[in-house]
């Protein structure tokens, strides 16, 4: 008989639990210091346990053109309606499709949930504005009669066969005190709106000689551009609000994250609506990022006469600004006169480039917003919800225990242990994955969480039993825990995979809420293969080679009179043959 190879190992067998167990203790560790570290020590929870308002809004085309509610423009509006929540200051608000023609928005209780409520279903409001003045985001105080600066860098626009820029790329270094000057000239430029009235009085000759007199207007316009702090998220918000197209105005504008502008903008001369067409692609030519524009017939006819004025201006009254929802998006210079077809070019990414041309479309799309549902929950409502189902988990779990403990005895020590493990490493990657991915805890991914609990036990006992069954064939512990392996690994896997793809399934086609359910039922799947592999087998390989389970105790579970095992298997040779002297 051949013998064995050294250092080959049983089938199914590990020579070093210790090493399986490193690596998990490693990763709890780990992840639950960067919970720690991250500040997120408790997970996030959804409207349903925390309190708020959840709003149903429905999209509607207008005659002629249902096409435009598709899943294109609804991931824009989803966007926009996500900025503008936000940008209230109201803190981890959820924007999200559901079915077709629905946008879910969930607003947590905040101090500005009513305002927020308010804006979620307004359409986006998208204009082409001339820019006067432009300065950084800070405030500055009272302005003098001084020079202004302008930006060192500026985008640029072009029609087909023109130059064309970017997006707001530098900010300028103008003090307070050399702004006062700049504002009202700008202001004083032609426009529809008059910026100066004049008031006659009489000369030494006796001739009536025109004296300027400040504008009101002009002056409360001034102060407010001066006052703008552009680093204040309110004040951002709303800072053009109230203000009518045909009106100058101010807004911010980002010019890099955390970097913002402030503009002092002119009456609208294009609105959204006056886009016909807007993308991102890429220019093979030049192997740059660009976004094109195409203009309806008298979108054309505006946008030529404004880009004409324009054209013949210095920095920075030579650039139009792309306002949307009050916010400056991109404030392109212009080189030349443009037309019914534009572009906009600069330091574009792929994605950039797309998402500004997903917002010149917008503009122009035929959808309105209509509010289905209003759905409010109390903190109160929520708190009872949560305690509920915490009850109920631990009722779950308590069953769990005492089924475990009375059928498995000693064996039930390593189950709990597992489920301890298992329980803490869901509960900090709840943690984290809600300010990663904006993950909420609702009540149904509380129910999955509870229905975690038996797939996870579920696996525990396969593995029992299967090394039971080892035992009953008449193997002592420690080759039946290695034998038993294999078979329960296999059996484990296909039951996880089962479960796995099921609740993929169900997150791929549900909406809502329920989502929570199938992504708290994956990752408690997924976490179930983890612990089995780098918890229990390790850790049942190492209590095999202790007395009290080693030996059979009547309290570790694995006993094998109380199993009816088989006597052990016991080798026997053949006897030989009597051997002749005369042949010896």
């Amino acid at each position: 008989m051949a013998a064995p190879k050294k250092g080959r190992r049983p089938a199914g067998g590990q020579s070093r639990p210790g090493r399986a167990l490193a690596l998990i203790l490693i990763a709890m560790v780990a992840l639950t210091g960067g919970m720690f570290w991250s500040g997120h020590t408790t997970p996030r929870l959804g409207i349903d346990l925390a309190g708020g308002t959840s709003i149903t809004l429905k999209a509607k085309a207008e005659p002629g053109q249902e096409s435009a509610v598709n899943e294109t423009n609804m991931n824009t509006a989803v966007g926009i309606i996500e900025r503008r929540v936000n940008g209230l200051g109201v803190s981890e608000a959820e924007v999200q499709t559901q079915g077709r023609e629905n946008i879910i928005v969930n607003i947590p209780r905040g101090t500005n949930e009513k305002q927020a409520r308010e804006q979620v279903g307004t359409t986006a409001q998208l204009y082409f504005r001339p820019v006067l003045a432009v300065t950084n985001g800070a405030p500055q105080a009272a302005p003098s009669a001084t020079p202004s600066g302008s930006p060192s860098a500026k985008p640029s626009a072009s029609a087909t066969g023109a130059t064309a820029g970017e997006k707001k790329s530098a900010t300028p270094t103008a003090t307070a005190s050399t702004q006062g000057r700049a504002l009202t000239e700008a202001l004083k430029a032609p426009s529809p709106t008059p910026t100066t009235s004049a008031s006659t009085k009489p000369t030494a000759t006796g001739t009536p000689q025109a004296t300027p007199k400040p504008d009101p207007a002009t002056a409360a316009l001034e102060q407010k551009f001066t006052a703008l702090n552009c680093l204040d998220p309110k004040q951002r918000a709303t800072a053009g609000q109230g203000v009518k197209p045909a009106q100058p105005t101010v807004a911010c504008g980002e010019d890099a994250p955390g970097v913002w502008s402030k503009y002092l903008l002119g009456p609208a001369e294009v609105g959204g609506r006056d886009v016909d067409d807007a993308k991102g692609v890429l220019d093979q030519q030049r192997g740059m990022w660009i976004v094109t524009m195409d203009f309806t017939d008298a979108g054309s006819k505006k946008f030529q006469a404004i880009t004409s004025k324009l054209s013949a201006q210095t920095d920075p009254q030579n650039r139009f600004a792309i306002v949307l929802d009050g916010e400056v998006v991109s404030a392109p210079s212009v080189r030349q006169t443009l037309s019914a077809s534009a572009e906009i070019s600069g330091n574009f990414n792929q994605q950039s480039a797309q998402d500004l041309g997903n917002i010149l479309s917008y503009g122009a799309l035929p959808l309105t917003f209509e509010t289905q549902s209003v759905d409010t929950v109390t903190a109160a409502l929520g708190g009872e919800q949560l305690e509920a189902g915490m009850i109920a988990g631990a009722i779950g779990l308590g069953l769990v225990i005492i089924y475990l403990v009375a059928y498995y005895r000693g064996l039930s020590l390593i189950a709990i242990l597992s489920l301890g493990v298992s329980a803490l490493l869901t509960y900090v990657l709840m943690a984290l994955l809600g300010p990663a991915i904006g993950f909420a805890l609702n009540l149904p991914a509380v129910c999955g969480a509870i229905v975690a609990i038996g797939i996870t036990a579920d696996s525990f006992i396969v593995y029992f039993e299967r090394i039971r069954d080892e035992l009953r064939e008449g193997r002592t512990l420690r080759p039946a825990v290695e034998r038993a392996w294999p078979r329960a690994r296999r059996t484990i896997l296909v039951s996880d995979f089962v479960s796995f793809l099921a609740a993929a399934v169900l997150f791929i086609v549900t909406v809502g809420k329920v989502k929570g359910f199938a992504f708290t039922l994956g990752l408690t799947t997924l976490l179930d293969i983890v612990v089995v592999f780098l918890f229990t087998k390790p850790v049942m390989t190492l209590l095999a080679r202790t007395k009290f389970f080693g030996n059979g105790h009547a309290w570790s579970g694995l006993d094998p009179k109380r199993l009816g095992a088989k006597p052990p298997l016991r080798r026997t040779r053949r006897a030989s043959a009597p051997v002749d002297p005369k042949e010896a």
